[in-house]
């Protein structure tokens, strides 16, 4: 896999942000309570990231966004690595699904190419760094009420 930078915006480690990583070979991401479908590998994977550490894949899958104007999208084959510290949105990968990915002084935007270069979600600039505009809280209520990542059986049952 394609070696990838260490991410960070001010310093700060944020859980929920979502970097739009050019260097990234993958979607990849720590939190495992966030897949639906998910697919076990057949044959052990591998990240290498910029520190030149490798980290294991554990399974692959589909993640829900939930974007700011209240809809759901997924990213797909999304490679869950939990040491990892970074949740990255690869644009090679979105390229191949046949989305554009520009970036500018505003932020970054998504296109998809088949439906007339709709607008699909936008990101925002943080110094050199661009992050998609998502709410995962909203993510991890929606899997909560399906029963994904309930720890405590009898709590779910209260």
């Amino acid at each position: 896999m394609q070696d990838m930078a260490n991410l960070m915006i001010g310093g700060v480690s944020d859980n929920n942000v979502w970097y739009v990583d050019s260097r990234a070979s993958n979607h990849m991401t720590k939190h495992g309570e966030w897949f639906i479908n998910t697919k076990d590998l057949k044959t052990l994977g591998f990240v290498e990231t910029g520190d030149d550490t490798t980290h294991p894949i554990t399974q692959i899958g589909k993640v829900p966004l939930s974007m700011q104007d209240g809809q759901t999208k997924y990213l797909k084959k999304v490679l869950h690595v939990p040491t990892i510290t970074k949740n990255l949105v690869s644009v090679g990968q979105m390229v191949e699904q046949g989305l554009q990915v520009t970036f500018n002084p505003n932020g970054c935007f998504v296109e998809d190419m088949k439906n007339q270069g709709k607008l699909i979600t936008k990101g925002e600039k943080n110094g050199r760094m661009f992050t998609l505009d998502v709410n995962m809280s909203k993510v991890n209520s929606m899997l909560f009420t399906h029963g994904k990542g309930v720890k405590d059986i009898g709590i779910w049952h209260k």
